[in-house]
């Protein structure tokens, strides 16, 4: 509808030699989808760390050991790495609307299949669930880019991805928070039965009511293209582009394949903080489950601060490679940081600690997005995205694995100092990324 074109105007196109005019529109329901889709990514996201966060409670009723409960954490990284690259083809092949769809209804059927679980003898169907909801995680990560770019104008992209990813950390901040409240400590089994059934339905209604949106309102792509790179790309015939070139185009990307290494090593280290933070807190504070959760909430509340900062700053200066190396640098700073702080018995200090942390290393994640887009470009954004969060989900894992051993045997020092020298490691090869802005004369549109 015409009351719902925000803004006009008209460009020329030359396809094939022939002048066209194409009609460019910013519709005000691109807010909506956006927030949408950060509706459901925040459900899914909340799923991620809800039994990590209160470890030794799931161990206790489930019967198992601490390392089984971190892979309900790590089984969304494991998930990702096989998946990631079919699910990519479909986005590309069939689009927003239909990956949107599947990955609410994985997400809704697995907040369901949870809600039978809640039997010290049924794991094994809570993992089923949990495996579930990681699928659909995978029909996720990879969308805010993409939404960006077909919804948004120019000069908006950066800040809707972050909103995009935005929703996902605000899910992982739910996450830390929640569950810690809804399922206290404690030695009555039947009150915890109780207690993890709350938490289960409440998160199935939510996933529900999001499903049934997304069934009713999400759509493809607006009308009318928002930017000259969209009308551009739908004038490309589909059988003009090959999703396995796109592939190959980018492994032969040196820029890129240093990003999807620094990357991965980055965001790995947040997953394995997220997914240890029980267990480091629990060690040096024991009783303070609560506040392992409020800790978590800080780190990603935090982030979401520096990524809706960082996504405004690009939209207005284009400068990817300083910004992205210059939050790379304080992530490093700020685990040195955190872990030599954590030790010292005083709560207080880790809160903002972890909060400087959470700033700088949650912050990247949009970054990286972007900085991946501006590297590939042309190329499609899901296939770029997806292929740099696989590298986290792989770093992830080993991350995990690694640090959880080193702090059962050396202690949580040693084990953050172990992120510590990665960290470095990635700063240092970021400084080495190959990047000119003079690609931004266009807009930034990528």
């Amino acid at each position: 509808p015409v009351q719902d074109v925000r803004t006009e105007h008209k460009i020329q196109l030359n396809q094939n030699g022939d002048d066209t005019n194409q009609t460019i529109k910013l519709y005000k329901r691109r807010w909506f989808i956006v927030l949408l889709f950060s509706s459901y990514s925040l459900c899914n996201s909340f799923q991620w760390i809800q039994y990590g966060i209160i470890n030794n409670i799931f161990m206790k009723f489930y019967g198992v050991e601490s390392f089984t409960i971190d892979w309900m954490s790590m089984i969304y990284m494991l998930t990702y790495i096989p998946f990631i690259f079919p699910v990519t083809w479909l986005l590309d092949k069939k689009g927003l609307r239909i990956i949107a769809l599947v990955a609410t209804a994985m997400n809704c059927a697995g907040t369901w299949i949870k809600v039978t679980s809640v039997r010290p003898d049924l794991f094994a169907v809570t993992m089923l669930g949990q495996f579930c909801c990681s699928l659909a995680q995978v029909f996720i990560l990879g969308m805010p880019s993409k939404i960006a770019s077909v919804w948004f104008g120019s000069e908006e992209v950066s800040t809707a991805c972050s909103i995009g990813v935005f929703g996902n950390q605000l899910g992982i901040a739910i996450g830390f928070l929640v569950p810690p409240i809804l399922v206290p400590n404690g030695d009555d089994m039947d009150q915890l039965t109780y207690d993890i059934s709350v938490m289960f339905y409440i998160t199935a209604g939510v996933a529900t009511l999001l499903f049934l949106l997304v069934v009713m309102v999400f759509q493809e792509r607006p009308e009318l293209p928002p930017t000259q790179a969209q009308a551009t790309a739908r004038c490309i015939p589909p059988e003009q582009y090959s999703y396995t070139a796109s592939i190959l185009r980018l492994l032969r990307n040196k820029p890129f394949l240093l990003l999807i290494l620094t990357y991965g090593l980055n965001v790995g280290c947040f997953y394995a903080v997220g997914t240890l933070l029980n267990r480091m807190i629990i060690e040096h504070y024991p009783g303070e489950e609560l506040n392992a959760g409020r800790i978590g909430l800080t780190i990603v509340i935090a982030g979401m601060v520096g990524s809706l900062i960082c996504g405004i700053w690009l939209d207005r200066t284009k400068t990817y490679k300083q910004t992205t190396l210059t939050v790379y640098l304080m992530s490093f700073v700020g685990m040195l940081v955190y872990a030599f702080t954590l030790s010292l018995g005083h709560l207080w200090v880790v809160f903002l600690t972890a909060g400087a942390l959470g700033f700088f290393m949650t912050g990247y994640l949009p970054l990286g997005f972007e900085f991946g887009v501006e590297l590939t470009y042309p190329e499609c954004e899901g296939t770029s995205s997806g292929l740099l969060n696989c590298s986290a989900q792989v770093f992830g894992i080993m991350f995990t694995i690694c640090q959880g051993k080193i702090i059962d045997n050396y202690g949580t020092l040693a084990g953050n100092i172990f992120l510590c020298v990665f960290l470095f490691i990635g700063s240092v090869l970021t400084g080495k990324i190959p990047f000119s802005n003079n690609n931004d004369d266009d807009g930034g549109q990528k």
